[in-house]
């Protein structure tokens, strides 16, 4: 049996939206079902069909025959050598995020068999396998308590939101969801409801533990969530009666169990706010869209010293910082006062007269705004802190003092940093609470700007002295921190039909925007704008919406802000619109009428299809669906033949494997002829040695390549010498993503060598992949690489045949690498432009933008039967150029022939 305490609400019948259901969606869980049973069989977030049969029976408290772990389960993913289960469909999808009708809300919990390995019994922290009993006492002690399961990990761990409120009957929470509703799709009409600015239980979002290896948040949000629920003072009370404070108690319990930073993908999801590559970071995103916080912050570690946001410049030209700044300052201001009178025994403080940390008590934590004049910015929005404030939100990451020793913090510094945390965590409620009048209005202020398509006016120095509110940031904003200007255009068009690159990628973008909250429409008869006719059917993204900010921010280009500061703390362009291969078109201001008669849409259109009466069919290789699609049916055994125009063509013995693929991944079949299949070249259904990270292996699995090996130099080299298996020697093509170093007049090298004569191919990115291909002579020049931290959009052109079938215009580096001196047997493949967005500073050597301008950025070679293809774009990074995805499915094919 389960563990029962009460289930007083059923699942409302209000969904919020926060992305489509598809032909090939991925199954994600929402809460618990509304009859308070068991999750256990949900599939995990993002596996993909046909897995809920795979997941280990759920283990409970009164039946722990369950697997002891997990890992142990035969038929769960392989966790004694940290080995990450395939990755999820890379368009994210899945259920809505419904909310309780009325709280509390309290079903029963799975309970996770602890894990004999687990990383949280050498710091003392509390472990995920602890959570749900813990959780299940607190609710059987409190009405106050509610608990949903808002998604799974990549290993299936359940993710737990807390929510701590006074009860509430359903008509009470079907108001507070209506008045939510209210002030994100009718703010004009919220900020004059004297009822909702009286009535509405402003939400409060803490979260904790998105990289797994800083652990202390979890226990702080778990030990805040325990006094909340038990404390009987007036004070706590009514807390309680005006706000809903909600607590994701672990965002990554996979890196928490393992102590790693990353999820189980291996990739970082603190990192992933806008790609939602992760099913952790897809959670994080529909949960903020169904609490709508007003204020957000994220636990992380480890600084030396507490560190609390804002963040320094530069800062992000589509955020609204005199609504967001002078909260997010006092938070911090008001953190650093109470954790200072605190005097938490073993915590360190800052010493502004030095910038180090010491142990004595100086009066000072960290606040970067105030403190860090570069490299701690808040402009991507790939962190949470940085994401929220696109939804309404005040944020904060907090980072803890006390960091690792070796793998993992002590138990003492854990005590110290939950300590912190707790009082951090207190002071914000509290903060929160005093002005959540006035933090309301400023959030209904935000989605008022975007609803009306106001202009977008910059924060610069000259008018900070007329922002409200509190005023202490104000003498640190200076010309250094100025917000450029932005023109908002009043509407992105996604185009169909012939003026779109690939029909599979626009369809992708429009249901990763979807997923965001992002409104789209779609018209509704052809239409002319700006001398361009748009046929009817084409997506519109309107910055008349809510939402505006995140929009732009998705689609948007972005800048060139190299000049503005020295460094940067991550990516600086992201631009979805301009690298995930779909043809969108900005048009318009936001002052100008909307942009013809349009309809809204909750999904793409991905209905495939497959011509009924024709013998032969094709489709195009443009996109990653398209990739997929044709490695799906290269992995049935159909026959497919890859024509000079781009096209992959399907005679009539695969039309129901064809029919299968339509469905699976929403591609349109176009009639083709006879003479098409016959001149085109036989594709293969390719196994794929690769060497690299997480981001190479992914890829490659996004693009249907799922026959992989990975191998290294000193495995080739160890099975040339003695005989044994090198991981070659099913490969037919080798995908080189970091370096491939095999000493001259080795074993190794001489097998790779016969490998290539006998057909093999190289493909990869970067100087080492130059490097691997050069040394077996199939390519040869001078690999240039630009400043490491350099990274952004820049310009490309086609240069040869390899990828001139469907062209695009940008790429991403980071960093850029380019190749000059070629030999005679070496074929420029794309040249580099102008850098368009982000941060490459210029050196003072031949290694900045400057230099690039011209270059050739991809390169080809054959010699006999052996080819090569390197990129020097990132065509790979934390898989999120996907346009980049679709250059190197092509290159890979065309070695392989």
């Amino acid at each position: 049996m389960l563990v029962r305490t009460r289930s007083l609400a059923a699942l409302t019948g209000v969904v919020l939206a926060v992305g489509p259901l598809a032909a090939a969606a991925v199954a994600q869980p929402s809460v618990a079902p509304a009859d308070g049973k068991s999750v256990a069989g949900v599939a995990p977030a993002g596996l993909g069909r046909g897995v809920e049969a795979n997941l280990p029976a759920g283990p409970t408290a009164a039946h722990p025959s369950g697997p002891e772990d997990p890992a142990d389960d035969p038929a769960a993913p392989d966790r004694t050598t940290n080995t990450p289960p395939d990755p999820p469909d890379p368009v994210p999808r899945g259920a809505e995020l419904r909310m309780p009708a009325s709280y509390p809300y309290q079903p029963e919990l799975r309970v996770f068999p602890r894990n004999a390995r687990d990383a949280t019994e050498r710091n003392g922290t509390v472990s995920h396998a602890d959570l749900a009993p813990r959780l299940t006492k607190l609710m059987e002690r409190s009405d106050r308590v509610s608990t949903q399961v808002v998604g799974r990990s990549s290993e299936g761990r359940d993710l737990y939101l807390v929510t701590v409120t006074a009860p509430e009957r359903r008509l009470e929470t079907a108001r507070q969801a209506a008045w939510r509703e209210e002030i994100r799709e009718h703010p004009a009409r919220a900020a004059r409801d004297r009822a909702l600015r009286s009535g509405y239980k402003t939400p409060i979002w803490i979260s904790a533990n998105l990289h797994g290896d800083e652990w202390e948040g979890t226990d702080a949000a778990l030990r805040v969530v325990e006094d909340l629920a038990t404390a009987d003072d007036a004070a706590t009370r009514e807390t309680l009666e005006n706000h809903r404070l909600t607590f994701s108690l672990t965002l990554n319990p996979d890196g928490r169990t393992h102590a790693t930073r990353s999820t189980s993908l291996g990739l970082d999801a603190n990192r992933d706010m806008i790609t939602l590559a992760t099913p952790e970071a897809r959670s994080f995103v529909r949960t903020a869209q169904a609490v709508q916080p007003l204020y957000a912050a994220d636990f992380h570690g480890y600084t030396d010293v507490l560190q609390v946001e804002p963040a320094g410049p530069p800062h992000g030209e589509n955020y609204e910082y005199d609504l967001f700044i002078p909260h997010s300052y006092a938070i911090a201001r008001q953190v650093e006062d109470v954790v200072v009178a605190a005097g938490i025994e073993g915590n360190t403080y800052y010493d502004p007269d030095t910038g180090g940390v010491v142990e004595d008590n100086t009066g000072f934590i960290k606040i970067p705004y105030r403190d860090t004049p570069s490299g701690w910015d808040d402009y991507p929005p790939v962190f949470t802190a940085q994401y929220m404030p696109l939804h309404g939100a005040v944020s904060t990451t907090v980072e803890l003092p006390l960091g690792r020793t070796g793998a993992t913090t002590t138990p003492a510094d854990s005590t110290v940093d939950t300590q912190v945390a707790v009082t951090t965590m207190t002071s914000m409620i509290d903060y929160v609470h005093t002005y959540s009048g006035a933090m309301l209005a400023d959030q209904i202020e935000m989605f008022r700007r975007g609803v009306a398509g106001a202009p977008r006016v910059p924060l610069t120095s000259e008018n900070v002295d007329a922002v409200p509110g509190p005023d202490e940031w104000k003498p640190l904003w200076d010309v250094v921190d100025d917000q450029d200007p932005v023109r908002l255009p009043r509407a992105y068009v996604i185009p169909v039909g012939a003026g779109q690159r690939s029909a599979s990628d626009a369809e992708d973008l429009v249901d990763t925007l979807l997923f965001h909250g992002v409104e789209v429409e779609r018209l509704v008869a052809p239409t002319r704008v700006e001398g361009t006719t748009y046929p009817a059917g084409s997506y519109v993204v309107d910055l008349h919406q809510p939402l505006r900010g995140l929009a732009s921010s998705l689609l948007a280009l972005g800048s060139d802000i190299s000049a503005k500061v020295p460094t940067m703390y991550d990516i600086s362009a992201w631009s979805l619109a301009a690298l995930w291969g779909a043809t969108v078109d900005s048009v318009g201001a936001t002052t100008d009428g909307p942009v013809g008669r349009t309809t809204p849409v909750r999904a793409a259109d991905r209905d495939g299809s497959v011509p009924r009466e024709a013998r032969y069919v094709r489709f195009d290789l443009a996109g990653v669906a398209d990739h997929r699609t044709l490695n799906y049916l290269l992995g049935q055994g159909v026959a497919v033949r890859l024509t000079a125009d781009g096209n992959a063509v399907v005679g009539p013995h695969g039309r129901r494997a064809a029919r299968d693929a339509a469905d699976r991944y929403g591609v349109d079949f176009a009639a083709a002829a006879r003479a098409d299949y016959r001149a085109g070249e036989p594709a293969e259904d390719l196994t794929i040695a690769y060497t690299g990270n997480q981001d190479d292996r992914l890829s490659l699995l996004a693009l249907g390549f799922d026959d992989l090996v990975a191998v290294s130099a000193r495995g080739i080299e160890t099975g040339a010498s003695a005989g044994t298996p090198t991981g070659l020697e099913r490969a037919d093509v080798l995908w080189v993503g970091s370096s491939l170093g095999l000493s001259a007049g080795s074993a190794g090298r001489a097998y790779v060598r016969s490998w290539l004569r006998d057909g093999g191919a190289i493909v990869g990115r970067g100087a080492g992949a130059f490097a691997a291909a050069e040394t077996y002579g199939l390519v040869s020049g001078t690999a240039v690489t630009g400043d490491p931290a350099g990274n952004g959009i820049i310009e490309t052109d086609v240069a040869g045949e390899v990828l001139d079938d469907h062209p695009q215009d940008q790429g991403f580096v980071y960093p850029a690498v380019w190749f000059t001196d070629l030999g005679r047997e070496t074929t420029a493949e794309l040249t580099y432009g102008s850098f368009l967005a982000g941060h490459w500073a210029e050196p003072g050597d031949a290694a900045g933008p400057s230099a690039v301008n011209g270059q050739i950025g991809a390169v080809s070679g054959k010699v006999g039967q052996a080819r090569a293809f390197v990129f020097g774009t990132s065509v790979f990074f934390r898989t999120h150029p996907r346009g980049g995805l679709s250059q190197a499915a092509t290159a890979i094919h065309w070695a392989a022939r």
